[in-house]
């Protein structure tokens, strides 16, 4: 569910015109729906409450939306976070997200941004090698610290959704093999500065069969039990993310959280350590929509083109995986057109659509880009020199920029010409 629908013959976010935010704001730009942030969110930690010891931590996945007000609303609603960079582990901090709800988790985790988890007071780093685990040892013994970690375990599992976000495979470069995961925590607990006090798997994103989540799990309570009889007791087990979003109508629907939560419940039944849950895609997905200008309409060899003034630097997710997003009219007609709806970048790549039957649109009406609250303009760029857009929240009838258009004189400014030119 969101709060993005048709009012009076136009998009509306909760209370607000699209259309108007277009005229007030320019095209394009992103806008986030504060209800819908909190209604999904809300709803997750209502289905995971009382799993595991009783007293779950939701950690936000901050990489799918690292939006200073996105994680505010996060945090009012006491949400953790989920980072993966000292630039991430900063936003959430100044978000208002306390340090003793942060998970730190990451493949390539560089000494200063250890030493800025340790300094913080974080929950918990979720280490992913035992080279990783050597340098926090070291880096936490300069600090006179004692940090609490969690190995992070590859489990081998098969997620079954796109390759370029399946993060549990045995190829995979995350986590530490299932077969070596013990050892790693031995190493670890041999280390005065390091605690490690649990586990971890995450295996990838946009999952919409609960099969494959299910048997990761049982294999990290496999890995405890074997732990607790060698002497090494788990007290947290982090159990990842990657829940699925409806990114088409006419799909059916990805598994809801309360049906994840009693998949959750069946598989950690008896369980007494603390369950950790990084949800992102699942919480902002459908909070967000990428509403765009058409610039013209264009009659090809055997193709209608319509493009738009978003380009695949603003939405980057069609061009990377062949990734769907509905696509929708601002004032919706009747007429229905097919068209391939492109953007203006100078790559062929720049397709957000190929001959998809669309609601009829011509030059300088609007359109959205449904479903882009989650990896969408958190990985824009850029290219071509095209200033990174706008996001803009809705609060009810109220509304705000909570990000500015880097202008191309700002961009330039940030370049220096070299000294001999």
């Amino acid at each position: 569910m969101d709060h993005f629908e048709i009012r009076d013959g136009v998009m509306h976010a909760e209370g607000i015109s699209l259309e108007m935010l277009a005229e007030k704001v320019g095209t394009p730009f992103y806008c986030y729906s504060s209800a819908t942030i909190e209604r999904h969110y809300n709803v997750f930690a209502a289905a995971v409450a009382g799993l595991g010891n009783g007293d779950p931590l939701v950690a936000f996945a901050v990489k799918s939306n690292p939006n200073l007000s996105v994680l505010s609303t996060l945090s009012k609603l006491g949400a953790g976070a989920d980072v993966v960079s000292g630039g991430e582990l900063a936003r959430a901090l100044a978000a208002g997200i306390p340090a003793d709800r942060i998970v730190f988790s990451g493949v390539g985790k560089q000494p200063h941004e250890l030493a800025a988890g340790i300094e913080a007071g974080i929950l918990q780093f979720n280490v992913e090698s035992e080279a990783e685990i050597a340098m926090l040892a070291e880096v936490a013994a300069a600090y006179k610290a004692r940090p609490e970690i969690a190995i992070r375990v590859n489990p081998a599992v098969d997620p079954r959704t796109h390759a370029k976000i399946s993060t549990g495979g045995q190829d995979s470069k995350f986590g530490i093999p299932i077969e070596r995961a013990a050892a790693a925590f031995v190493m670890a607990a041999g280390y005065p500065s390091l605690a490690p006090v649990g586990i971890a798997a995450h295996i990838g994103s946009q999952l919409t069969d609960l099969g494959p989540i299910e048997a990761c799990i049982g294999t990290l309570g496999a890995l405890a039990k074997e732990l607790g009889h060698a002497g090494h007791p788990v007290s947290r087990i982090d159990v990842g993310g990657g829940l699925g979003v409806p990114y088409r109508h006419d799909q059916p629907a990805p598994p809801s959280p309360a049906v994840y939560a009693a998949m959750v419940a069946r598989a950690t039944r008896g369980w007494q350590q603390r369950l950790i849950f990084e949800p992102g895609r699942m919480v902002v997905g459908n909070a967000g929509v990428l509403v765009s200008t058409v610039i013209l309409t264009k009659q090809g060899a055997s193709k209608t083109f319509v493009v738009a003034d978003a380009g695949m630097n603003d939405l980057l997710r069609p061009s990377l995986y062949g990734a769907w997003h509905d696509i929708r009219a601002l004032r919706p007609t009747d007429e229905r057109m097919v068209a391939t709806v492109v953007g203006p970048v100078c790559e062929s790549g720049d397709t957000f659509a190929d001959d998809r039957e669309i609601e009829a649109v011509k030059a300088g009406d609007r359109i959205a880009f449904m479903t882009a609250g989650a990896y969408a303009a958190t990985m824009a760029s850029t290219y071509n020199s095209r200033p990174l857009v706008p996001e803009v929240m809705v609060h009810g009838n109220d509304w705000a920029i909570v990000s500015e258009r880097n202008q191309p004189a700002a961009m330039l400014a940030l370049d220096a010409k070299a000294p001999w030119l």
